[in-house]
């Protein structure tokens, strides 16, 4: 077991930054909507000079929408299968696969024939809202649109994947299934290269999530800090967050910001 989480409020100075991943859903959400002082929140880190990248589950879709549109400097998603980013020079957004077209259809035969297994197998779940936009994974509804499922239904979404061969993360809203050996930490080391043409320094970077498929993120990152919902999934995780806010999701991730910019090193 990891060490208990830390107050984020006794985070000492430094070390200096370059900048700020974070997962979405329930890190800058609250009860499944934006906070929209966490939109701002990401501004005000890019306005300090730090690159921004949000690393989530969210499918293709959606990585599509925010990395034009939000102020980020690039997006994974899928659990690491993709990562997006705006080049500011030619007005285009660069999209990155793990798999190309030929291998994605493949796996997503499989998933269709694990969905079946898993909608059959265990009532009350049902295919994510956003599972159209998906290039490779399946993401199980638990929690969102549906009643909330308890643990052991969770557990028992987990082993139907498991024994059709995927790999699979339980977010706080979705069980994520996926063929091919990548997670968040797979692909923003692939964004980082891609993009800035160098390997990612996990002491110059800060991440900030709030669940089990965040795990591989704050067993990388030195600065790792949960949101105070993360509580809930530590009992999954044995990589824990260093640190942890007092306030839930978007709410935390904007304390966690006004800490990191006032304890930056120079």
């Amino acid at each position: 077991m990891s060490t208990p989480p830390r107050p984020v409020a006794t985070l000492p100075p430094g070390p200096r930054l370059q900048g700020v991943l974070c997962d979405i859903d329930d890190t800058l959400t609250h009860h499944g909507r934006l906070v929209p002082e966490a939109l701002l929140a990401l501004e005000r880190l890019q306005a300090a000079g730090l690159r921004v990248v949000p690393v989530t589950g969210r499918p293709a879709g959606w990585v599509d929408h925010i990395a034009r549109m939000w102020p980020v400097d690039g997006v994974v998603g899928e659990n690491g299968g993709l990562w997006f980013w705006h080049d500011g020079q030619t007005g285009r957004l660069v999209r990155r696969f793990l798999q190309p077209p030929a291998e994605r259809e493949q796996n997503r035969a499989r998933l269709d024939a694990a969905a079946a297994d898993i909608l059959a197998s265990v009532p009350g779940t049902a295919l994510a809202s956003d599972q159209p936009y998906r290039e490779l994974d399946l993401a199980i509804d638990f929690c969102e649109d549906v009643p909330p499922l308890p643990d052991a239904d969770v557990d028992r979404i987990v082993a139907a994947f498991q024994a059709h061969g995927a790999t699979c993360k339980v977010s706080s809203i979705h069980v994520n299934g996926w063929f091919g050996a990548f997670d968040k930490l797979t692909g923003i080391r692939r964004l980082h290269q891609d993009r800035w043409g160098q390997p990612i320094d996990p002491a110059r970077w800060a991440f900030l999530g709030d669940s089990a498929n965040d795990e591989p993120m704050f067993a990388a990152f030195p600065l790792s800090i949960g949101v105070a919902n993360v509580a809930r999934f530590l009992p999954r995780m044995t990589a824990w967050p260093a640190w942890i806010t007092q306030a839930e999701g978007g709410h935390g991730f904007v304390e966690a910001v006004a800490v990191l910019l006032e304890r930056r090193g120079d």
